[in-house]
């Protein structure tokens, strides 16, 4: 496993990588990343349609790459927990092996408006990733500093 941080944006990298962001149970979308996610992809029916539960990842396939959703919190105005963080991380994990995905981008997952903490959620998933071969490369906006 190799995380990678990088200043830029999420969306600049190739379409042929696989990308992550954390939902609500609800699927609201409507702040933040995952409101962009949403107006970039749509995908909300088949989103939908997984009935995906806390701790649990949504598969959207899209075009030569996945998009995964970790299932965070059950409410978009709920904020998640640790756990929750780390059982969504190792389900996430299994999906990327299953699918065969060797590179994944994302932003600090709940660290934005779920406000945790980047450096206990990048210990989780390099514990979750540690024996994978996967790269993963955490993008941060310019000046974005992720609470410490």
């Amino acid at each position: 496993m190799k995380l990678i941080e990088v200043e830029g944006d999420l969306f600049s990298c190739d379409e042929t990588v696989s990308l992550v962001q954390c939902v609500s149970k609800d699927l609201h979308m409507g702040k933040g990343i995952a409101a962009e996610f949403k107006k970039r992809f749509g995908c909300e029916n088949e989103a939908k349609a997984q009935k995906a539960d806390v701790g649990e990842v949504i598969v959207l396939p899209h075009g030569h790459r996945h998009l995964f959703y970790l299932v965070t919190k059950t409410k978009y105005n709920n904020k998640p927990t640790m756990a929750q963080m780390k059982q969504c991380l190792l389900n996430l994990r299994d999906r990327c092996l299953e699918r065969g995905v060797t590179v994944l981008a994302m932003p600090a997952i709940g660290c934005g408006l779920d406000k945790l903490i980047w450096e206990e959620v990048k210990e989780q998933i390099e514990l979750a990733f540690g024996k994978t071969d996967i790269v993963i490369r955490v993008y941060f906006l310019p000046g974005f500093k992720p609470k410490k």
